[in-house]
């Protein structure tokens, strides 16, 4: 009784109001330490579906972020007739839509729901690269149709990908989360952006506008492909305890 009156008054000296009493209640059982073999093992084992959506989301980001849009002063420079000394005024729109996309798209990650607008903003980019192809390919004034299509698509690209990370840490167990994110993270960036700029540098140095244009495509399925796996496979964790999104590995 004296916790729990210590507990009430702590509530209403911090919120000015008493919590609502506790339903649930989860055991476990504290360790000195957690090895890798542990948490691989559950990565690998329970939680694989998961840890497959996490690889597909991160290695999508990591191949749209370095291949597509690092590359676009050289396809602006080789195939539309741009002065290099002028390829930063088209990255200016860039700057712009990486700081407005996640403040404008972030209340909606946990007003509208993590599955619904991870999905929908992987899948927006990825109509949004296949939509830029056109312009790429038929040599169309470049900052009116292909300039636009890639302002729109990083805005959503930025607000997604920050919250790709953060949707990867939380679905998975307490003891795994950071864990996961290391992972995750490394191996979505070895894979993606790794071969991205690889692909690109090839696609760019054929000197084939066509052949940059598949390359758009290619990011685009993988996008896709991604916004595909988080409906399949992704966790509606907005306004829900981490615990119950995935139960710690000391839990009973």
């Amino acid at each position: 009784m004296g916790g729990e009156g210590a507990r009430s008054g702590s509530d209403r000296s911090d919120t000015g109001a008493n919590l609502a009493p506790t339903r649930d209640y989860l055991e476990v059982h504290p360790r000195r330490s957690f090895g890798l073999g542990l948490v691989l093992s559950a990565m690998l084992q329970k939680y694989r579906e998961r840890s497959l959506l996490a690889l597909a989301l991160l290695t999508a980001q990591a191949f749209l972020f370095n291949a597509v849009f690092f590359s676009y002063g050289l396809v602006l420079t080789n195939f539309h007739g741009v002065p290099e000394h002028t390829t930063g005024l088209y990255l200016v729109p860039l700057a712009a839509s990486n700081f407005l996309g996640p403040i404008l798209l972030a209340p909606l990650f946990d007003n509208v729901g993590r599955r619904k607008m991870i999905t929908g903003t992987y899948a927006v980019a990825g109509v949004l690269l296949l939509a830029t192809r056109d312009p790429i390919q038929s040599r169309r004034i470049y900052g009116v149709d292909a300039d636009d299509s890639l302002d729109a698509d990083f805005l959503f690209c930025l607000g997604r990908g920050e919250f790709s990370l953060s949707h990867t840490s939380e679905i998975f167990p307490l003891e795994a989360r950071a864990l996961a994110i290391a992972i995750f993270y490394a191996l979505g960036t070895a894979i993606g952006g790794a071969s991205g700029p690889l692909l690109f540098g090839y696609l760019i140095g054929s000197g084939a506008v066509a052949a940059v244009a598949g390359g758009y495509a290619v990011a685009a399925i993988l996008m896709l492909t991604a916004a595909s796996a988080e409906l399949r496979f992704g966790i509606d964790a907005e306004r829900r305890s981490l615990e119950s999104i995935a139960e710690p590995l000391s839990a009973t």
